[in-house]
């Protein structure tokens, strides 16, 4: 490991915003809990596994980037390998004056302690000349000692407990190589891979929390050039995209990531990102759970009990920083998250013409389109509001929710058109007591024509 450049610092600081996301996304999720079911099966993203375990086909040992790049005479490349080394957390409760035994909780006044597996961010730092890639693969391996520690709980200036902390051996390697692009610019193919070497091999009874411990965690990495530029894999020059094309990514997305849209830094994430993601201005902090809308996680967490506050603060201290956040929110931030406005359009006027490539359209002021008249033809049937027929939901583009619905009759309501030009059918249930609510309100389920057989005769 090595020092990092301050010029470094300054070109990773706007990529690093999004990196921290990546890191912990998942990492505690709402309502904080340990004891919570969703925080019982941990870290989705990145996790890079011991090879010798080989018990689920979605864990891999390693990630592979390979992305475009045009470096300058001189250039240097700067390497960030960031991931989280699993920490298993242990609780114990003071027996005595010296012994201690462990314990499922340690209720303390202002938390509880459960046990746990912190995640401690590990970042390793390199640069290399682009010349001494040229010149053949460079390889860095990377090893992390297991290790222990203990941290004495104490209340009313006594000692109540202890934490025990211990960490596994992690070992790895960082694989470099470039190869020359045909082209006018002096473009590079570059190629990294991250592999998780450890010789580990699960004994029997193992399960993925003893992989977990040995593992690289959420792994990414953010690479940057001092001159020179990256090619987006999305959207490349025109002359690249054949290049780009070739590319091959395993388990890891590369996309730009540098300040003011510049392409001289890349974020190699196991989270597929558009080119120059963002973090939202109004997001108030971390709160490491993407699935959720920051005002209503925001709202919920802080409606919490104050028993489960106690529990969360006691699971992470992330997970404290959370509670403390939503507790301590003033009304004007909880407002701004409430919604922003990023860009307005005019849909006044006229309905646009489809011959102008534009692809705004309103049915409600279009008067060829009537979901209470309209019929579609279903084989020799013509099917509209107020036909029954039997769904028959497909496999390939439903939902679980509807496959229960097979086999079941249902009347029709509307045809209804989209944007893309597909037709859909909005039903209600023959039988359903809440049928005549659903139509009150306008609440349908939907089908596509080639998912009912309709009831009557043609």
């Amino acid at each position: 490991m090595t020092a990092v450049p301050e010029e470094r610092v300054d070109r990773f600081a706007t990529a690093r915003q999004i990196a921290d996301a990546v890191l912990l996304e998942g990492y505690v999720l709402y309502p904080y809990r340990a004891s919570a079911a969703k925080n019982r099966l941990r870290w989705q993203f990145g996790v890079l596994v011991p090879p010798g375990y080989g018990r689920d086909a979605a864990e891999h040992s390693h990630q592979r980037t390979e992305c475009l790049m045009e470096p300058r005479r001189g250039d240097r490349l700067a390497v960030e390998l960031r991931f989280l080394h699993a920490r298993r957390r242990t609780v114990q409760r003071a027996v005595g004056s010296r012994a201690f035994e462990t314990v499922e909780e340690l209720a303390l006044a202002d938390r509880v302690l459960v046990p746990w597996d912190e995640g401690v961010e590990e970042r390793i730092e390199l640069t290399f000349p682009v010349d001494e890639l040229a010149a053949g693969e460079v390889v860095r391996a990377v090893r992390l000692a297991a290790g222990e520690e203990q941290e004495t709980v104490q209340e009313d200036g006594r000692p109540v407990g202890r934490l025990l902390r211990r960490h596994e051996q992690v070992d790895a390697v960082l694989r470099l190589s470039v190869q020359e692009v045909p082209g006018p610019y002096g473009t590079l193919r570059l190629t990294a891979v991250v592999e998780n070497t450890s010789d580990w091999r699960p004994p029997a009874g193992a399960g993925r929390d003893a992989a977990l411990a040995r593992s690289l965690v959420s792994a990414h990495l953010l690479l940057g050039l001092e001159r020179g530029r990256f090619l987006s894999a999305t959207d490349p020059p025109e002359w690249a995209r054949e290049a780009a094309a070739e590319c091959r990514n395993e388990h890891t997305w590369p996309v730009l990531a540098g300040g003011d849209g510049r392409a001289d830094v890349l974020l190699s994430s196991p989270i597929i990102l558009e080119d120059h993601p963002q973090v939202a201005p109004e997001s108030p902090g971390e709160l490491y759970d993407a699935t959720e809308i920051d005002e209503i996680l925001a709202l919920r967490t802080a409606a919490l009990t104050d028993r489960e506050k106690r529990e969360a603060r006691g699971t992470d201290p992330r997970a404290g920083a959370v509670i403390d956040l939503a507790d301590s929110m003033p009304p004007e931030v909880l407002e701004r998250l409430h919604g922003a406005v990023r860009a307005l359009r005019d849909v006044t006027g006229a309905p646009a013409d489809p011959a102008d490539g534009q692809p705004w359209w309103d049915p409600g002021g279009d008067p060829g389109v009537d979901p209470d008249r309209d019929r579609v033809q279903v084989g020799e049937h013509s099917v509209g509001a107020g036909s029954r027929v039997l769904l028959k939901p497909g496999r390939r583009r439903t939902d679980a929710q509807d496959l229960f619905l097979h086999g079941r009759t249902a009347l029709v309501e509307a045809v209804l058109h989209d944007v893309d030009g597909s037709v859909h059918l909005a039903v209600t249930i023959e039988g359903d007591p809440g049928a005549d609510l659903w139509r009150a309100q306008g609440r349908f389920r939907y089908f596509q024509p080639d998912e009912v057989e309709p009831l009557e005769e043609p």
